[in-house]
């Protein structure tokens, strides 16, 4: 599949959301209301909000989900949905891992690969997050294995 295509059939895609700035649990809840209005795109469940320490980052703990979509846009223009929420989120980017009123990182899409300067999935660092695995495996068990969730097992995370 040409990830990068146009394409009218609906693909399942899984977006990592998170945020520490201001409201974040209602940052992430209106993010998720606002891709589930998007066109082409539908919601199809999102995990339990989750609360984590920074990863190569400073400011306040995280609150983080991921939400599985189908969509009929192809990877770049749902890229570009989600960049429009951050922004309507007041999404700044002054640094590296800088704190972020919202974060919206695009982890899978259906079994496609893309390699671009925008874009990459699925999301290089995934497997190496447990703020990503353990929201992933709630929704999606079936992508998530014990020993990706043992590996991040270190990561102090918890649902709330």
């Amino acid at each position: 599949m040409n990830a990068l295509a146009v394409d009218r059939a609906e693909v399942t895609a899984f977006v990592a959301l998170g945020a520490n700035l201001g409201d974040a649990a209602q940052a992430l809840r209106d993010a998720l209301t606002a891709l589930d209005g998007m066109p082409g795109v539908r919601l199809v469940r999102a995990s339990s909000l989750y609360r984590t320490a920074p990863i190569q980052s400073t400011g306040p703990d995280y609150i983080n989900a991921v939400a599985e979509v189908s969509t009929t846009l192809n990877a770049m223009a749902l890229l570009d949905a989600l960049q429009a929420i951050e922004q309507q989120a007041g999404r700044e980017r002054p640094y590296r891992n800088a704190p972020r009123t919202l974060d919206m990182d695009l982890l899978l899409f259906g079994g496609a690969r893309v390699e671009s300067p925008r874009l990459t999935v699925p999301h290089p660092r995934m497997a190496q997050r447990a703020f990503v695995l353990v929201p992933l495996a709630e929704v999606a068990p079936a992508l998530v294995s014990a020993g990706q969730l043992a590996a991040v097992g270190d990561q102090t995370i918890e649902s709330f």
